[in-house]
């Protein structure tokens, strides 16, 4: 056991940090590298690679993922907003080389080639932006001659830009959603908000009449017959053939005939293998990680800690709830991963930051007591320096 009279780095982290989101992380985290064995070994065989290919992957950037969630565990608030900064430029410049150097997918550029490994760099920008959109909005807040505001809507717009030209309008949709909460959070007048809720369903309409690949998505799910459906409705005989207690692990049929198991829908392969007893408690597990964040945020009495840890919060929450909707053929499909659950590096990696700084921000720190900020408000400027 570790004393409370340890006042070296690693006893400090394990005093201070939130031991209940740490757990739900990790359950995740674990769960994504078992359920691949369920889910990824058909998709293996019809691609020809070897049968555990897709788990030995997961399982690999799983360690790099624990390291990153850690060490961004131990970071202070001022050290969250640096390294976002840092991590922001570096997506920023893998994005636009992806434009042109990236790997097409299905008719899209959102992979480039690092060291060996394809990565996509939006998935990292995602973090990155809303720490930095936050720290923009507190500054504002607290200094009214920073331009924080114009700041952060200049940064949307690039990175939107950045996003629609690949074209993924998913991701778009995903940031564009975290920051209007962020400005709601921050105290946005109504008529501003009904200004952005305007400009959001104009974009939506926007896609509709000139995206090509939103239109026949959009109109697949309005009308089943105008397409192919194939993923959704073999996702929806996985939630009928699994029933409340599966037909249990390695027992799926339905997995193997669907294409994106291992990714997109591997909720649906959980609920036929598992049943629906499995997927509400790892849906119970997404919900606390998303009320004890925004319960934290709402405690919390620093501007951007609180609008940082709200913005990570709502971005972990939204994207798991869009790949669920999807799964259970509530919205279009988005191409959206479930954080942890899904293979993929780069989204194992994005959601590892995600955990790390809600973890950083949310860890316990020393609060001024009443008798400390009285005496600090009747010392002189003087006196304070």
């Amino acid at each position: 056991m570790v004393s409370r009279a340890d006042r070296s780095r690693f006893a400090e982290w394990l005093w201070t940090v939130d031991h209940y989101l740490l757990a739900a992380f990790l359950l995740l985290m674990i769960g994504g590298v078992v359920l691949s064995f369920a889910a990824s070994p058909p998709v293996a065989a019809r691609i020809g690679v070897e049968t555990f290919y897709f788990v030995k992957r997961q399982a690999m950037f799983m360690l790099p993922g624990l390291m990153i969630m850690l060490a961004g565990s131990l970071l202070t608030p001022r050290m969250v907003r640096r390294v976002a900064l840092v991590i922001f430029i570096i997506s920023l410049i893998m994005m636009v080389a992806t434009l042109f150097l990236g790997m097409e997918a299905k008719g899209s550029r959102r992979w480039i080639y690092v060291a060996g490994f394809s990565l996509q760099p939006s998935e990292t920008l995602k973090p990155a932006f809303v720490v930095l959109v936050a720290f923009l909005l507190s500054e504002s807040g607290r200094r009214r001659e920073v331009p924080g505001v114009a700041f952060s809507v200049l940064l949307f717009v690039m990175c939107a830009a950045l996003l629609i030209a690949q074209p993924d309008f998913g991701q778009t949709m995903l940031l564009g959603l975290v920051w209007a909460s962020l400005f709601f959070l921050n105290g946005l007048p109504w008529f501003a908000i009904m200004g952005l809720g305007v400009a959001g369903v104009g974009g939506l309409a926007a896609a509709y009449m000139f995206l090509p690949h939103v239109t026949n998505r959009v109109n697949r799910f309005l009308d089943p017959s105008s397409g192919d459906t194939f993923q959704v409705d073999t996702a929806m005989d996985s939630f009928l053939s699994g029933g409340w207690f599966g037909r249990g692990p390695g027992e799926g049929t339905v997995k193997l005939i669907l294409p994106d198991s291992h990714t997109d829908f591997i909720f649906a392969v959980v609920a036929e293998e598992f049943g629906i007893i499995v997927c509400m408690f790892m849906v119970l597990i997404f919900a606390f990680i998303v009320l004890r964040g925004l319960s934290h945020a709402s405690k919390d009495q620093d501007a951007f800690s609180r609008l940082a840890t709200a913005g990570l919060t709502v971005l972990f929450g939204l994207q798991a709830g869009i790949n669920l909707a999807v799964n259970l053929h509530l919205m279009p499909p988005k191409g959206m991963t479930l954080p942890f659950i899904s293979y993929g590096g780069s989204s194992l990696l994005s959601s590892a930051m995600v955990a790390g700084g809600i973890l950083a921000l949310t860890r316990k720190r020393p609060r001024p007591s009443h008798v400390d900020v009285v005496t600090i408000s009747r010392l002189s400027p003087s006196s304070l320096m």
